[in-house]
Parts: C-alpha cells; structure tokens; sequence
C-alpha cells in the first residue's frame, strides 16, 4: 500500500488513478502531521444478494384499515 500528501496526489492524480485501476491502495495523507484521512481503493461491484423470504414471520404484526383499497399486483409493484 502507498501513501500520498494531497498536493502529490493532486498533482500525479491520473497516474493515481491508473495505480488504483490495477489494485494498488493509496492512503492520502493530510497535513503538515501527514495523519491518513482516507484511502482509495478499486472499485468492487457487489453482486445482488438472494433476500431470505419470511426473515419476520411471527415477529411482526401488519394491519390494514378498512378503506384499504390496493390490489395484490400494486402491492407488490406488480402492475406495469
């Protein structure tokens, strides 16, 4: 892992760039006590996670009114 003042990392910020597209981590440094206030990494897309269906079952209580009025399609967004 490298570490940058941001005057040397706005100055070589492309370079930077390039180092951080081919996995190197750059921590960026403030001040004159040089102290790390952040760090940039590659980007990671996260991959959609299967949610677990019934996660409240018996833990919650759900109530309508009424003068509810929806179907099930428009619950559950459903309905084009």
């Amino acid at each position: 892992m490298k570490s940058m003042a941001v005057a040397e990392l706005k100055a070589h910020f492309s370079e930077v760039l390039e180092e951080v597209r081919r996995g190197e981590k750059i921590a960026v440094l403030y001040g004159r006590a040089r102290k790390p206030v952040a760090m940039i990494v590659p980007y990671a897309p996260q991959r959609a996670q299967k949610r677990e269906l019934g996660l409240l079952d018996g833990k919650v209580r759900i109530e309508f009114m009424d003068d509810f009025e929806m179907s099930e399609e428009e619950l559950a967004g459903t309905n084009g």
